[in-house]
């Protein structure tokens, strides 16, 4: 069997792909395509040199425009403020007594919590929502009144 140069970086393109598949590492992916360009600059009849220079700049650009691309990209809240991460941020208790340290006790889904003031001003009793989730505890704010 004979391989040619095309052939060759079809076949580590292929490999990347897998080994991206195995680790979850996206990047591999960039070379990959890096790969695959020089593999196209084989059947256009260009030399070894110019397909090297291609897999490299075909490669550094992806890694480079993705790795800009994330950066640009918002950033997710953190976990314990995070709705999509616990679906208790947003939900109401109510607060009947608070103490002098700015911290109560409330009951919220059949167990009693430990709750933070996190809002501004003075707290007082009434209907908070849940804007935080640390450890055993929440933050709250007070709700919007309607």
């Amino acid at each position: 069997m004979n391989f040619d140069a095309s052939t060759l970086w079809w076949v580590l393109a292929g490999l990347l792909v897998v080994a991206e598949l195995l680790s979850g590492t996206f990047y591999l992916l960039m070379f990959a395509l890096g790969c695959a360009a020089a593999a196209l600059a084989t059947h256009a009849g260009l030399g070894f040199s110019i397909q090297l220079v291609v897999a490299a700049l075909i490669s550094g650009g992806a890694t480079a425009a993705w790795h800009f691309k994330r950066a640009r990209a918002p950033r997710s809240e953190p976990a314990e403020s995070n709705r999509d991460v616990n679906l208790d941020i947003g939900q109401s208790v109510f607060v009947d007594v608070w103490g002098a340290d700015g911290a109560a006790r409330v009951q919220y889904r059949g167990a009693t919590w430990a709750v933070r003031f996190a809002g501004s001003g003075a707290p007082v009793p009434g209907a908070h929502r849940i804007i935080a989730v640390r450890g055993n505890s929440f933050d709250v704010e007070p709700a919007a009144s309607n």
